[in-house]
């Protein structure tokens, strides 16, 4: 990708790499290396390191309080921090509600919730899937009922990722039954700590705990927790899905972890021979190094269709089909490289990096139905790009 940059680009990407090896805690290295699920308290901390440089909301406007990065500086941004082991950071704050408040939101809503999503102080979660409605959010059941001051809301949210660490929710809630299902949708603030919501943990194959079951029983929100308009929830719901699917192409996570499956393949093993030396293994990493350069690329498409001030389409979703597969198919490669060892509970490896490869194989199951089901991304991409029906 070198390649692709302008000389002035090249000297940003030194200057981050610099920057963000410097800044970054070794435990907190360790432990994205190492695949464990991070706690608040770690992700907050490295937010707040980020926000100190104003680079926490790289992929905000100026006037939002980001650093008004082109969209492919952010490109840049996001691979040194990956190729730094850097964590994640927190995907619903920055990456979503984010954008969302700033483009629907109401001047009192960005001045409340901008400034302490930047800063890494307060945590979001999404409202989106329920039982009957993950990737048909058209089918939404929780209700929100207008009463006086505000809204009471009832219903059920599944999948919840992150809920347990949240603050605050970002809930899409069905307020009119008289139209046809996706307009009669709207987009609600909602408070963790409010009376009514219960949190149920949901553990997830690979042993931990990201996601939850949350119940929404007569949740009482002020009128100014509604986002943008009655009833035009869709739309900002489409908006935030689409920011989604692209974040979730996990291009640069992705490269990285290939380029640390490639050298844990090349290592010599004990009593044998390097497992790259075997031909087989290396046309199978041959091809996914092809697959992740042309994902690579495709997300720049993306990104240049946004410096042109274009909103992502069925490209996001395309990302996203691609992105998660890959994901899945560096994972399954790891357990094949790691062979026998990889039968071991994560908690029982011998080896730290073993076990990080287990838990990352486990956990990647589910990228494939996350922010849309990669089967619904499919017909979405048939029939916006293919015409087809």
């Amino acid at each position: 990708m070198d390649a692709f940059f302008t000389d002035d680009e090249r000297a940003f990407r030194a200057e981050i790499r610099s920057a963000i090896r410097a800044m970054l805690p070794a435990d907190l290295a360790r432990k994205t290396r190492a695949g464990i699920h991070l706690s608040r308290e770690d992700m907050a901390r490295w937010n707040a390191l980020l926000d100190a440089n104003g680079w926490a909301a790289h992929h905000w406007p100026e006037e939002a309080g980001g650093p008004g990065w082109t969209p492919i500086q952010r490109f840049i941004f996001e691979a040194e921090c990956a190729a730094a082991d850097a964590p994640p950071l927190s995907v619903f704050g920055i990456y979503l509600v984010g954008p969302t408040l700033h483009a629907f939101g109401s001047h009192a809503q960005k001045a409340r919730y901008l400034p302490p999503i930047r800063s890494g102080e307060e945590f979001w979660c999404q409202g989106y899937s329920e039982p009957e409605a993950g990737s048909d959010l058209a089918s939404v059941r929780t209700t929100a009922r207008r009463v006086e001051g505000g809204w009471v809301l009832n219903g059920q949210k599944a999948w919840t990722t992150e809920g347990h660490f949240a603050d605050l929710m970002i809930c899409l809630a069905r307020t009119n039954r008289e139209v046809k299902p996706q307009a009669g949708l709207s987009l609600f603030i909602v408070d963790m700590r409010a009376p009514g919501v219960v949190l149920t943990p949901v553990i997830t194959i690979d042993g931990g705990h990201s996601v939850n079951t949350v119940f929404l029983d007569d949740v009482l929100v002020g009128d100014d927790a509604l986002i943008g308009e009655v009833d035009q929830g869709w739309g900002y719901a489409k908006f935030l899905l689409n920011h989604e699917r692209t974040n979730n192409a996990q291009v640069h996570r992705s490269r990285r972890e290939f380029e640390r499956l490639k050298a844990f393949a090349a290592a010599p093993r004990a009593g044998g021979s390097p497992v790259l030396d075997d031909p087989a293994f290396r046309r199978r990493f041959a091809v996914l190094e092809a697959s992740l350069s042309g994902l690579e690329a495709t997300v720049l498409r993306v990104l240049v269709d946004q410096t042109e001030g274009r909103e992502p389409g069925p490209e996001a979703s395309i990302v996203k089909v691609i992105g998660s597969r890959l994901q899945q198919a560096i994972s399954e490669l790891a357990m094949e490289v790691i062979g026998e060892d990889a039968l071991e509970l994560p908690e029982a490896a011998r080896d730290e990096e073993v076990a990080g490869w287990t838990e990352r194989h486990l956990f990647r199951r589910v990228v494939t139905i996350y922010a849309g089901a990669n089967e619904i991304q499919k017909t979405i991409i048939a029939r916006s790009t293919l015409g087809l029906r």
